[in-house]
């Protein structure tokens, strides 16, 4: 089960569908696959990268089984947010039955105030009961800023979540906060961090654990979390630094995901880069930029660390 002492890299998946937008289950065995031979610590399925609001109910159940079965020893976190609590708790309780390791929740937007925040994670936990979940903290996704006061409150009085999904931007100083308040009695959460894991060199050295955040190419998020385990931070920022530009170039919103799927295509991942409409495609210019990336990232990563020693 999910717990405090969460750490490395909890990737978020995509979710695969055929070019009619039909669930490629078989994808979703080649995906984790994948993802398990880039040495990830964990799975997160059903975030907003995996187009969790398009699924119907019996779909999102339907994909996370198939992953949870495929994921063998490694644990399974899944996105159950809703703006009502019985389709939150509903899918909590399909997927937990599956086997899943705990879910991930994100506040709606428009709740006013610290109290309405902290009055919302303990009704979710009324609702779901017993299940380890971690907090999203995503403002740039539901308009919500969550002082870590906050935070603080929310750890103290539930005490099943464990984990901090870390996406505040800017955010380093906010992860220097939690870890001081810990310091002070706030019972200690792990705190992964999202956002592509464009600053995650420097949320590791702030205190994160690690990362549960997407990207294409996810053995680097390996690379940087156990490089930095092992002290070798120049070598962390080396590997890094080389993958920054095409980081940067899926972190942007909108066409982020579209962009995430084509590479996963490039590199035989995907068999399609297909989404879910509503979605954004990208043009035959923004196609050509993502390959030209694709050959200086190959050339620069040649002699550097991939993996460091676990």
């Amino acid at each position: 089960m999910l717990n405090e002492s969460a750490r490395g890299v909890y990737i978020i998946s995509v979710t695969p569908f055929d070019e009619r937008g039909a669930l490629d289950l078989d994808g979703a065995d080649r995906l984790i696959d994948f993802y398990a031979e880039a040495g990830v610590n964990g799975l997160t399925i059903l975030g907003m990268m995996g187009e969790a609001p398009k699924l119907a109910h019996q779909e999102a159940v339907d994909f996370a089984h198939r992953v949870i079965a495929r994921a063998g020893k490694l644990p399974v976190v899944v996105g159950v947010s809703a703006p009502g609590l019985a389709w939150l708790a509903a899918l909590t309780k399909a997927v937990m039955d599956l086997g899943a390791a705990g879910v991930m929740i994100a506040p709606p937007g428009g709740l006013k105030g610290d109290d309405a925040i902290v009055t919302y994670f303990q009704n979710c936990v009324e609702a779901i009961g017993n299940v380890p979940f971690a907090l999203q903290d995503f403002p740039q996704a539901n308009g919500l800023f969550i002082p870590v006061s906050v935070i603080e409150r929310v750890a103290a009085t539930c005490l099943t979540c464990v984990m901090l999904k870390h996406e505040d931007w800017p955010g380093l100083d906010k992860i220097t906060a939690v870890r001081a308040r810990e310091k002070h009695g706030m019972r200690r959460l792990s705190i992964l961090s999202g956002n592509c894991g464009i600053f995650l060199p420097f949320e590791l050295a702030r205190g994160a654990d690690g990362a549960m955040t997407g990207y294409a190419y996810p053995e680097m998020l390996v690379g940087v979390c156990r490089l930095m385990a092992a002290g070798r931070r120049s070598e962390a920022h080396d590997l890094f630094d080389a993958h920054l530009p095409l980081v940067r170039y899926e972190q942007q919103p909108g066409v982020g995901l579209a962009v995430r799927k084509y590479v996963l295509r490039r590199r035989g991942v995907l068999k399609s880069d297909a989404q879910r409409k509503p979605s954004l495609d990208i043009s035959r210019e923004t196609a050509a930029e993502i390959d030209f990336m694709l050959e200086r990232l190959e050339r620069a990563t040649t002699s550097l660390p991939v993996r460091a020693a676990s």
